[in-house]
C-alpha cells in the first residue's frame, strides 16, 4: 500500500512538472514566481524599487517617473553585458535631452561596478541590486534569472519590451524612437 502511494505521488509530481514546463514553452510570457507551484504573467508595469548607487546613495525608481526608461540587469563578469554597454552609453547620450533614462542594475560588487563604469565611461546611473535585482528581473519576465536582461518602459511606467540576452543597438534605437 505504501509503495503504491509513493508511486502515485511520484507520477503526479512528474505530471505537474511536465505540465508547467509545457505551459512555459507554449507561453514564454509566463514567469515562475517565488512559489515553485505557481506560474503567472510578468508584471506589465515597472514596480517601484530602491537600490544604492555605486557611491552608496539610495536611488528610487520613482526618480525617473515620466521618462522612457531602459532598465538593464547585468554583471561585470557577463560577456554579453560588457558587449552591450558601449551602445547604451551612446544611446543615453543621444536621447538624454528627450527624456530617456538608462538605468543599470548590477548583480555584482560595488568596487567591480565602479571600475567597470569608469572603464566604459558609463553616463547613466549604476545601481547595486544584488539578489534583489534578480528577483525584480524575474517579476518582469526573466524566467531563468539570466543576464543580461533589459526592459524598456514607456513614460506611463508600462513595460513595452523585454529582452533576455544581449540587446542590440539598432533594435533598441528603433524601440526608443517608437516611444518618443
Amino acid at each position: 500500500m505504501r509503495r503504491y502511494l509513493l508511486i502515485t505521488l511520484a507520477v503526479l509530481a512528474a505530471a505537474f512538472g511536465v505540465g508547467a514546463g509545457i505551459a512555459l514553452l507554449e507561453n514564454p510570457r509566463l514567469v515562475v514566481s517565488d512559489h515553485p507551484d505557481e506560474i503567472r504573467a510578468p508584471e506589465a508595469d515597472l514596480p517601484d524599487f530602491r537600490f544604492e548607487d555605486i557611491d552608496g546613495q539610495p536611488r528610487e525608481s520613482t526618480e525617473w517617473s515620466g521618462k522612457v526608461r531602459v532598465v538593464n540587469f547585468w554583471a561585470t563578469w557577463c560577456p554579453p553585458c560588457r558587449a552591450e554597454t558601449p551602445a547604451f552609453v551612446e544611446l543615453q547620450e543621444r536621447y538624454a535631452d528627450r527624456d530617456v533614462q538608462f538605468i543599470g542594475v548590477a548583480v555584482d560588487e560595488r568596487e567591480l561596478v565602479a571600475d567597470f563604469a569608469d572603464t566604459y565611461g558609463v553616463n547613466y546611473p549604476m545601481l547595486l541590486g544584488g539578489l534583489d535585482a534578480v528577483e525584480l528581473s524575474k517579476r518582469l519576465g526573466n524566467r531563468l534569472g539570466g543576464l543580461p536582461f533589459t526592459v524598456v518602459v514607456d513614460r506611463r511606467g508600462e513595460v513595452q519590451h523585454r529582452q533576455p540576452g544581449e540587446m542590440k543597438k539598432d533594435e533598441l534605437d528603433r524601440i526608443l524612437q517608437t516611444l518618443l
